[in-house]
């Protein structure tokens, strides 16, 4: 009997942290749909993939709008299954960053349609598909999200949201099968962190592959082991559920 090769769903795929990620699952035999914003990008990681044998369904569109979420589904729909969802596409806000008092609503509502409310519609989506594979969700949360750091209010509020979010689905589907992690990546160099430091060099911080060891060890845990954990992935340890 034949089985079909997992399927992952990255948002945000096409570079810094989602492209390290599609490179590490597509090596791991996964099949991947991945979306981005950004058109070009995403055409030149999906190519990269391809060339080294990877089967990548490559979708520009916005974790943001109702159509493109449900346009990725039907990729998904299309290729059979889905064993993992990571949530990793996010918004800024205004660069450069503003305090608080400053920050437009406008602006604000904008973070979360895409740090918060794109996630939690993507699981709803995604959820009859997830429970048929015992599948797995990552969102990607921010150190920002426990941390009272000056200028990243609406960022960090709406990834501490986020990790509630996660805590909660991971309680609400367990008796689906259904694993939820979120997991801080740490400090990166990145297009987004570059953005909330225009003008200035962000050359010492890692490369988004420092993370690797810790998505090895993730995906090789037990998902009813880790379901409802917070990780930080540049830290010293990970520990499971006893």
């Amino acid at each position: 009997m034949t089985h079909s090769p997992p399927v992952a769903l990255i948002t945000g795929g096409s570079r810094g942290l989602g492209a390290t990620l599609a490179t590490f699952l597509g090596a791991e035999g996964f099949h991947l749909v991945l979306t981005a914003r950004d058109p070009g990008p995403l055409t030149a990681t999906a190519t990269r993939l391809r060339a080294r044998g990877v089967r990548v369904e490559a979708l520009p569109g916005d974790v943001a709008r109702e159509e493109d979420r449900r346009r990725w589904m039907e990729a998904v729909g299309s290729l059979g299954r889905l064993d993992l969802l990571v949530n990793n596409a996010s918004a800024l806000g205004p660069s450069p960053r503003v305090p608080l008092r400053d920050l437009p609503v406008e602006s604000f509502r904008e973070i979360l349609e895409v740090n918060l409310v794109g996630p939690l519609r993507l699981i709803q989506l995604a959820h009859p598909f997830l429970a048929a594979s015992h599948g797995r969700i990552w969102n990607i949360s921010s150190d920002a999200a426990r941390e009272g750091y000056a200028g990243w209010g609406g960022y960090g509020g709406s990834k501490a949201a986020l990790d509630l979010l996660s805590k909660t689905l991971a309680e609400e589907l367990r008796d689906d099968g259904i694993s939820v992690v979120s997991v801080d990546p740490g400090d990166m160099r990145t297009a987004l962190h570059q953005a909330a430091y225009p003008g200035e060099s962000i050359d010492d911080r890692p490369l988004p592959e420092v993370t690797l060891p810790f998505w090895a060890w993730l995906l090789g845990q037990p998902g009813d082991r880790v379901s409802g954990e917070r990780y930080r992935a540049q830290g010293d340890r990970w520990e499971v559920r006893p």
